[in-house]
């Protein structure tokens, strides 16, 4: 009997104000109550890159499971008094204050309400729906000076690494009104993580074709690799949210050829929606077939990834594809199960198709600044500190990035970064090996250095997460294989935010989630061809006109970011 699935937006707020709205899109919420300026007690000077005395500036905050466990291991710090509190009001002058701290949907649900009263912090991290928003309802400063004036060399060489498509989302009628907050198209390629254990124990091969996937998942479902004498494991795991950075399904839907959330080329040259490829189709068919079969965890669709992976914990699963940080988060099977073990392998594609590993255009984040805010600088200056304590010349890595394995980066409110940071580390230690000296290592490539060898000398546990992601054969040996091989494909369309996205954008997103979902979980293909019907009608065929002439104009994407080194 087929399921019906229903996706919770997590920014059902956001979509409810969006949908309501006039479309004179400022005229409909003028007359709303504009942002509450914060008391200014006088302008403080600046000494030496410092206000004197020290100024407030307001945030509001998202927390997690992770981040909240790694402040319990911090004597002394907090969310809002840490190592990065501290150090932006030492030399800044910059006193960091959160309105509120929350939790996943609480968040989103509170700035939601936020962002529509205009009631929000001097400085808030936006996606690029509620920039437009804000922009358009006059809430928020123009930062364009800002920006050319206060960015360090650094700065600058970081946020426009991947090229200006993140500002060119961030700029509406010709003004930069938000600060990106840069990430890594190459971060988000997936590898295809295997219990290497069960492998041997089921007499398998790793992995060429999607064709051996589905034999291992078959395996790993009913030939009882845990030993326990039940049928009780499951060949592959997967979440509520399809795309999951870690036990999501598009490394897995890349195998047959489909791209479901990118926009690429079709045979004509022009751009098209990944999402509504007829290979998307095929792949979304034999993820049914595996659900239908018992290989899938029979509850995933009402499990987000921290209660999917207590079925991972405890030795249910064998198998997942993620990004190149999932070692991590496997760390803990090994408390569990210390003859667990698990390792990277490459994307596969069916017998006859060479295989594409799809690169999401990753700068979804945006630091606007609160309108009549008296110091608009302030964001650039945070993440020039940010950026300097991290990655200058006089960086300190191990105090404000990875403390001890700790990821004291998250504990700022602002953590920009260089997108190649993790194989220009791979690179370097790959090299150091290959020249048999690690003397000329620095910073992160040295810090995960250390921890490799802790591991295998030592055997500190936590040293196996960085070994699984840069060893020798870690996920980012393969992404430099991915690189020379030329197998990724970048997302076409790195513009911003389009007149008919602002609206629509949302409802097609989770449109495309529900079908998706409901075919995994039984109902007829034909909901697919159903999907794409609506998809057009309920504003893709506008996106995609708006998407062509942006690209008639740009000629696709203008940067490259990776380049694999000899």
């Amino acid at each position: 009997m087929s399921k019906r699935w229903k996706y919770g937006s997590r920014w059902t707020l956001i979509l409810l104000f969006a949908l309501f709205m006039p479309a004179g899109l400022t005229q409909g919420i003028s007359d709303q109550p504009g942002p509450v300026p914060s008391g200014q007690q006088g302008l403080p000077s600046e000494e030496e890159g410092k206000y004197v005395p020290p100024i407030q500036v307001t945030f509001v905050r998202e927390t997690g499971e992770d981040l909240q466990r790694m402040i319990e291991q911090l004597p002394g710090e907090s969310m809002a008094d840490n190592r990065w509190t501290r150090l932006y009001e030492e030399e800044l002058g910059i006193q960091i204050r959160y309105d509120w701290i929350a939790t996943g949907d609480v968040y989103n649900q509170k700035l939601g309400v936020a962002l529509a009263s205009g009631r929000f912090p001097d400085i808030v991290k936006v996606n690029p729906y509620q920039l437009r928003q804000l922009s358009n309802a006059g809430w928020i400063e123009d930062l364009t000076e800002v920006y050319r004036t206060q960015a360090s060399p650094l700065t600058k060489k970081i946020l426009e690494a991947e090229g200006r498509g993140a500002f060119d989302a961030a700029t509406i009628d010709g003004k930069l009104m938000a600060i990106p907050e840069s990430s890594s198209s190459i971060e988000t390629a997936q590898y295809l993580w295997i219990r290497s254990d069960w492998l041997e124990k089921m007499d398998l091969q790793p992995p060429t074709t999607m064709e051996d996937v589905l034999k291992i998942s078959k395996a790993f479902t009913e030939r009882d690799p845990d030993g326990n004498g039940k049928q009780d494991t499951y060949g592959m795991a997967m979440t509520s949210y399809l795309w999951d950075p870690v036990m999501g399904v598009s490394g897995f839907m890349a195998g047959y050829g489909a791209y479901p959330n990118i926009w690429i080329k079709d045979k004509q040259g022009n751009l098209t929606y990944g999402g509504i490829q007829p290979e998307a189709r095929e792949a979304l068919e034999l993820l049914q077939t595996l659900y239908l079969n018992g290989q899938i965890d029979p509850e995933f669709a009402y499990k987000n990834g921290s209660k999917e992976y207590r079925l991972i914990q405890d030795g249910k699963i064998g198998m997942l594809y993620g990004e190149q940080w999932t070692p991590f988060m496997l760390q803990t099977t090994r408390d569990t199960d210390p003859d667990a073990e698990w390792q990277a392998y490459p994307l596969v594609a069916e017998s006859g198709r060479g295989i594409k590993v799809p690169l999401r255009s990753n700068t979804g984040q945006y630091f606007a600044v609160r309108k009549g805010f008296a110091y608009p600088e302030v964001i650039v200056k945070l993440m020039n500190l940010h950026l300097d304590k991290n990655w200058g010349e006089q960086a300190e890595y191990e105090t404000y990035y990875n403390d001890d394995s700790r990821a004291v980066w998250m504990l700022s409110p602002v953590t920009p970064f260089p997108g190649t940071k993790n194989m220009d580390a791979y690179s370097d230690i790959r090299d150091a090996q290959k020249r048999g000296s690690f003397s000329s290592l620095e910073n992160e490539a040295l810090a995960i250095h250390k921890r490799m060898v802790a591991y295998d000398s030592e055997g500190v546990k936590s040293g196996w997460g960085w070994k699984q992601t840069y060893g020798p054969s870690g996920a980012f040996s393969i992404a430099d294989a991915y690189g020379k091989n030329g197998q990724f494909l970048y997302d076409e369309y790195t513009g911003g935010i389009t007149e008919t996205m602002v609206d629509r954008q949302i409802i097609l997103r989770d449109l495309q989630l529900e079908a998706y979902m409901n075919i995994i979980l039984g109902s007829p293909i034909e909901e697919f061809d159903q999907f794409v019907d609506d998809w057009y009608k309920l504003g893709g065929e506008e996106i995609t006109s708006e998407v062509n002439a942006w690209f008639r104009t740009n000629g696709g994407r203008d940067h490259r970011p990776f380049a694999s080194s000899n």
